[in-house]
């Protein structure tokens, strides 16, 4: 679980401090950078699976595709940014397996990862031999987070023993995990330290010549907390359901975890009958959809034993069975967030673009109650009916935030700065006030008023809908807001 994100130097993220909660909504004009920031989250996690370079081919850029590393840089004019430093504190799974099947334990779970990354120069160098790449690692550390101080990093309402003191674990005493040293010679080092007592040898590499993060190539016999944490980083992801891919038909030995497309959606639901009563699983997620569009009496998975395919199937009030590719688009994406809702064995961090593309405006609050219903209740006991999940959103629709709470929501508005004389424009991420992340003292920044009118129509007919459930408000139910929005609608 992400809980703080600090980003300088990635495309127009400069000095961005982002906290996170179970659920975060970042609202923002087109171009402010909203997407960016999933960027560096998206970055961040490939590089706990591959090397520097194909982790930054794999981020997008303004065309939906990246084939220039450079583009990665905050560009003044046509000066680049000489670094980039990211610094992310995270609640990582307990246990986890590293790719030779080995079983780790962490030592403990509350966890700070710096990470600073620069731009070769144009000259070649002879010495980085194979592992010549564009981008070079100047430092890399993995700490961890004494849990007498967990109050002061998870700010967000918790219950603290029946989640937080389940979640946060462990203990360490000694050096990092991972640590950064400069050798007599002046050669760079990042150290990977043995996680028993921290004390033990550490094993040495040049960062010069490293393709890729230490914390990459972690395994459970050199450092399981590494390992836990490089899987916690994998687990974040940006999701962007395609209909097509949500419509396919998967075969018998097709993968049985939704991808980030929303493929193998048959698969998936087919896996989760499998660990349990099917009539009970297709009656939990009929229901959960049929409360959210309507008009649907029954969910299954049709095995064709001659063609060996997977098929999902739905059919509505009047009995009549449709497959996939013959649903709509928004019933497909409602499908798919409800069988992840379902899934304990995807946990992590979701990232989603715009959720209510697709879906009529009417349907936009049961699109968000799902997504919320997705991520971890911090409330409820840590177990695996509520996995560590979470989701952030972006939007730019008034619709969606006027109906999330006004805790979770997050006002990205450009920013000026100067560098070398020239002007450029950044992101900030701007919280309301009296809220857990306005925090007296803190430096999130406040959105005003005015800003937050901007997002809100008085006429709309979800000013008139009862509040969520839980103990919440809206961002409509603040009361300077609704006093606001009643002076403005007055003749």
């Amino acid at each position: 679980m992400l809980i703080r994100l600090r980003v300088d130097g990635f495309k127009n993220l400069v000095g961005a401090d982002v906290r996170f909660g179970p659920f975060t909504c970042i609202a923002g004009a087109n171009g402010v950078g909203k997407s960016n920031l999933f960027d560096a989250i998206q970055f961040l996690s490939l590089t706990a699976n591959f090397p520097l370079l194909e982790a930054a081919l794999r981020v997008r850029d303004e065309t939906g595709h990246n084939n220039d590393v450079r583009g990665l840089f905050h560009r003044v004019g046509e000066s680049l940014a000489e670094r980039i430093t990211f610094e992310a504190e995270m609640i990582v799974p307990p246990n986890a397996v590293d790719d030779l099947g080995q079983r780790g334990t962490a030592a403990i779970t509350l966890l700070r990862y710096r990470l600073v990354i620069r731009l070769r120069q144009e000259t070649s160098d002879a010495s980085n031999g194979a592992n010549s790449t564009p981008l070079q690692i100047l430092e890399e550390e993995l700490k961890h987070i004494q849990l007498g101080q967990a109050h002061a990093h998870l700010l967000f309402p918790h219950n603290v023993r029946d989640w937080r003191r389940r979640v946060v674990t462990g203990r360490r005493a000694g050096v990092a995990f991972i640590s950064t040293a400069t050798k007599d010679d002046g050669t760079c080092v990042i150290k990977l330290h043995q996680d028993a007592t921290g004390r033990g040898r550490a094993y040495e590499r040049a960062a010069n010549t490293m393709p890729r993060t230490v914390l990459s190539s972690a395994n459970a016999a050199e450092s399981p907390t590494v390992l836990c944490a490089r899987r916690e980083m994998e687990s974040w992801r940006l999701l962007q359901l395609e209909p097509t891919a949500l419509r396919q038909p998967d075969e018998f030995t097709a993968a049985s975890h939704l991808e980030t497309n929303g493929r193998h959606l048959a698969s998936n639901l087919s896996r989760l009958a499998m660990k349990e009563d099917p009539a009970h699983i297709y009656a939990r997620i009929a229901n959960r959809l049929s409360e959210l569009i309507g008009s649907v009496r029954s969910i299954r998975v049709d095995r064709d034993e001659k063609r060996e395919l997977l098929t999902l199937m739905m059919a509505g009030m009047d009995g009549t069975e449709l497959p996939a590719r013959a649903l709509s688009d928004g019933t497909l994406r409602f499908l798919a967030l409800s069988v992840l809702e379902q899934d304990p064995e995807t946990p992590g961090l979701i990232c989603m673009e715009e959720p209510e593309n697709g879906i009529h405006p009417d349907r936009v609050p049961s699109m968000l109650r799902l997504l919320r219903d997705i991520a971890v209740d911090p409330d409820e006991p840590a177990d695996d009916s509520n996995p560590l999940r979470q989701v952030i959103i972006n939007t730019h629709s008034p619709s969606v935030v006027m109906a999330v709470p006004e805790d979770s929501i997050l006002l990205a508005r450009p920013a000026k700065g100067i560098r070398e004389g020239g002007e450029y424009t950044m992101v900030h991420f701007a919280c309301l006030s009296g809220t857990w992340r306005a925090q007296p003292g803190g430096e999130e920044p406040i959105a005003t008023l005015g800003e937050m009118l901007g997002y809100l129509n008085p006429s709309a007919i979800i000013r008139h809908q009862a509040p969520p459930a839980r103990r919440c408000r809206r961002v409509i139910d603040h009361a300077e807001l609704q006093l606001q929005l009643d002076l403005s609608a007055a003749p």
